[in-house]
């Protein structure tokens, strides 16, 4: 279940307004809300390495290392390819976030080598890549600050007579999308002036799992006390967010 973001964005108004300490606008919001869940994000990753080196409780629902994988399992998913003949090389979904595995028609693991064994794979008949034992070398070719390759990771693939792009799929995790608060303004038959409305169907709900809820709502505030240049809601949401840290890692 996602976490809801008017229930978000109404709590921290709340909070801010309690004692009249400012407003954030839903522009301002949607940014800070979708910084935040980027980062709660990308920690499930650091977080899973550390708790893959202790031992778990043997609990239902005690078990961090499951409960991360359950966290981290939303944004699981498989995709399709695109071949670019010119290149030789394959392009994963564009929402890729983290590759997983590249796999040949729906069955075989393809290994992945880095460029010195990419390059010299073929030198030997023991190593030299087959249909049945395929390998890829996965980079960024392009890079630069411009350019609409930049920044492009490109699967290629050995031998080179696999080059059908319904040939290879992808397990990988994808990014979340950005968080949106979607509203509407009252004002004469305009709707372009006055109180913000909120609007479920131009919203995009946060995507991490719902037991992320206060940490969510501690993070904005901790931004939002930058926005509005209150250095005390920054210092006591930075202060729970790192006692929440450090209860869930103790």
């Amino acid at each position: 279940m996602a976490i809801n973001v008017n229930t978000v964005y109404t709590t921290v108004l709340s909070i801010l307004n309690k004692e009249q300490r400012g407003y954030i606008t839903p522009e301002e919001f949607n940014k800070l809300a979708t910084q935040v869940q980027l980062e709660i994000f990308e920690n499930y990753f650091e977080d899973l390495n550390q708790q893959l080196r202790v031992p778990q409780a043997d609990s239902e629902y005690a078990n961090r290392q499951k409960n991360i994988d359950n966290c981290i399992s939303i944004f699981k998913t498989i995709g399709n390819t695109t071949y670019n003949g010119a290149g030789g090389y394959f392009l994963p979904p564009s929402d890729l976030h983290r590759i997983g595995t590249v796999i040949y028609k729906d069955e075989k693991e393809l290994q992945r080598v880095e460029r010195n064994d990419f390059l010299n794979i073929n030198l030997s008949p023991l190593t030299k890549p087959t249909t049945q034992f395929p390998v890829y070398l996965y980079e960024q070719v392009v890079q630069g600050t411009g350019g609409a390759n930049t920044g492009e990771t490109h699967i290629f693939v050995k031998p080179t007579t696999i080059n059908t792009a319904a040939d290879i799929t992808v397990s990988y995790i994808r990014k979340p999308a950005d968080v949106v608060w979607g509203f509407q303004q009252l004002g004469g038959g305009t709707w372009t002036s006055g109180p913000y409305i909120y609007n479920s169907a131009t919203s995009t709900q946060f995507e991490i799992d719902n037991t992320e809820q206060t940490e969510v709502i501690l993070r904005i505030l901790a931004y939002a006390g930058v926005v509005i240049r209150d250095p005390q809601i920054v210092q006591a949401a930075s202060q729970a967010v790192q006692a929440e840290e450090v209860n869930s890692k103790s």
